[in-house]
């Protein structure tokens, strides 16, 4: 028993180590809403996801509803036993469904009103006494909040000042340029987390990761502790069924 303990510890840190997977099903509420009705079910799909191995579900609902709803997310609430995650643009009516709903964490993103998808991250600077103020607001309820931006050293470093929890690092460049260059595409954010382990901020990362970039980002940022990912995972889906690609990203983190 003796012998064997030390093994034990060791796998027990390896648990311990993995990168979350915390899937986004926004993509799930877009196929629904074109059509009406409830098919496919986001509850049903998110339960699944669930059951399948995802630690997470993210979702991120936008004023104009054209993906998840806000009823969406009262209803996911209910039934979703990992961790919730909301996104969005801290205006008052997110700020309010927010903090009805309490998930385990809310993820700040400064997307326009009619944005396609999220762009970029926080000015953090800029927009230091606004983001104080909301990651105060949430914190007192109890959400872990992370701020997402891009791989910017000062920007990762006021979101530290702004009171965050964690950051998410905005991957649409690391991803654009990943067949190119990999090395250079995950230069600028192995120095994003550098100073994130060295301002205290926990690592999250999200946007067009997939099953080709996916591995050596996660084995280039271990102090990883989150992605989110949607549109890849989804479309994926439609080839390898659900549970496999969730199995599949899940491998990807090991």
């Amino acid at each position: 028993m003796i012998i064997g303990l030390p093994l034990q510890r060791y796998y027990f840190s390896i648990i311990l180590a993995m990168t979350s997977l915390s899937v986004n099903i926004n993509k799930i509420a877009t196929i629904r809403n074109s059509r009406g009705g409830n098919v496919p079910n986001v509850v049903e799909a998110a339960i699944n996801i669930e059951k399948y191995g995802a630690q997470g579900i993210t979702v991120h609902p936008r004023p104009d509803g054209r993906h998840i709803k806000y009823q969406d997310v009262y209803d996911l609430k209910k039934v979703l036993t990992t961790e919730f995650n909301i996104e969005g643009n801290p205006t008052d009516s997110f700020i309010k469904l927010v903090s009805e709903v309490v998930p385990t964490q809310v993820t700040l993103v400064p997307d326009a009103h009619d944005a396609i998808t999220s762009n970029a991250g926080w000015d953090t600077v800029a927009h230091l006494s606004f983001l104080t103020s909301v990651v105060k607001e949430f914190k007192k309820q109890g959400i872990r909040v992370s701020i997402f931006v891009d791989p910017i050293e000062k920007m990762v470093e006021y979101a530290a000042v702004a009171g965050a929890d964690r950051i998410e690092l905005y991957t649409e460049p690391y991803a654009s340029n990943y067949l190119d260059n990999r090395t250079d595409a995950i230069a600028s954010y192995i120095n994003a987390a550098n100073m994130a382990v060295k301002v205290g901020l926990d690592i999250n990362a999200g946007h067009d990761l997939n099953l080709q970039n996916l591995k050596y980002f996660a084995q280039n940022i271990p102090q990883l502790k989150e992605v989110s990912i949607g549109h890849a995972l989804i479309s994926d889906a439609l080839y390898f069924g659900l549970e496999k690609t969730v199995h599949l990203y899940l491998d990807c983190l090991k």
